[in-house]
């Protein structure tokens, strides 16, 4: 994966830059570093990890079994950080990595990738880039 001074330097600076605080103010993704942290879930993530809006707007769907968005949420974070922890080469060359979720005694596919900033966590039909 190229830096950012070789892509500077192969193509010019860039014209407009959307970064992860943008999209955190405007509602694209929801900053969960704090739930994601090694104070809040044993083993925690030590970057920043966000969910893109769709992801977490399903889980704040009520759940049948009585489960909360915090339980919810959990889960996912927990896999994702299995996830990452067994496929940290790819992870760390910017690749997406594909994991699964059950959700209401269903398979739920997602993904999350390591930008610049962080982690990010979203559907698996979403894209991350």
């Amino acid at each position: 994966m190229a830096t950012m001074d070789e892509l500077v330097e192969f193509y010019g600076p860039p014209i407009s830059v959307y970064t992860r605080a943008q999209a955190v103010e405007e509602g694209v993704l929801v900053d969960v570093s704090e739930w994601a942290s090694p104070r809040q879930m044993m083993g925690g993530f030590l970057v920043p990890v966000a969910m893109t809006r769709a992801l977490f707007t399903a889980l704040e769907k009520p759940s049948k079994r009585g489960e909360d968005l915090r339980g919810r949420a959990h889960d996912v974070l927990w896999m994702a950080l299995l996830a990452g922890r067994r496929h940290q080469e790819e992870l760390f060359q910017g690749d997406p990595i594909p994991y699964v979720v059950l959700s209401e005694g269903r398979k739920r596919q997602l993904q999350m990738i390591l930008d610049g900033d962080g982690i990010v966590i979203g559907l698996a039909e979403e894209d991350l880039s």
